[in-house]
C-alpha cells in the first residue's frame, strides 16, 4: 500500500477554474502550426503570418507559405503601416531553439497589435509534414 503521492501527484491539481484562467490566457497569446496550416488551406487568413527572422536571403530560401518577412529587429510602426491597427499577427521563427518569435510578439505588443506567438516555428512546422514555399 502506497503511503506518499507519486511524482505526478506530490503537488495537489489546481482548481479547474485556475485551469481554465491559465489556458484562456496562454491560449489567447499562442496558436501552433496545424491550426495556421488549416486556415491557410481554407484560403482566407484572418491574421498576417509573420516570418520574425533571418536575412532576405534565408527567408527567400526558405519560410511557410504566404508569410510576410518582417524580422522582429525591424519591426516599428512604419513597418507596420501597410495594415490596419486591427490586424492579428501571428509570428513566428526557426523553431524552439529561437526567441525571434517571443521578441516579435512583444515588439508587437507594445507597439499596441494584436499578436500570437506559432509555438514550434519552423521546426514544428517541419514536425508536422506541412510544405514550405522554397526559391
Amino acid at each position: 500500500m502506497q503511503t506518499t503521492a507519486s511524482y505526478v501527484t506530490a503537488y495537489p491539481c489546481a482548481a479547474p477554474e485556475d485551469v481554465i484562467s491559465v489556458y484562456t490566457a496562454k491560449l489567447s497569446m499562442e496558436t501552433d502550426c496545424a491550426d495556421v496550416h488549416s486556415v491557410m488551406q481554407d484560403g482566407d487568413p484572418d491574421f498576417v503570418l509573420l516570418h520574425a527572422v533571418g536575412s532576405p536571403e534565408a527567408f527567400a530560401k526558405r519560410h511557410i507559405p504566404f508569410a510576410v518577412h518582417l524580422p522582429h529587429r525591424q519591426i516599428s510602426e512604419e513597418a507596420l503601416s501597410r495594415w490596419p491597427r486591427d490586424t492579428v499577427f501571428v509570428v513566428y521563427c526557426a523553431g524552439p531553439h529561437c526567441n525571434g518569435a517571443d521578441q516579435a510578439a512583444l515588439k508587437l505588443a507594445r507597439l499596441d497589435r494584436k499578436v500570437k506567438v506559432m509555438i514550434g516555428g519552423m521546426t514544428g512546422w517541419a514536425d508536422e509534414g506541412f510544405a514550405f514555399a522554397e526559391a
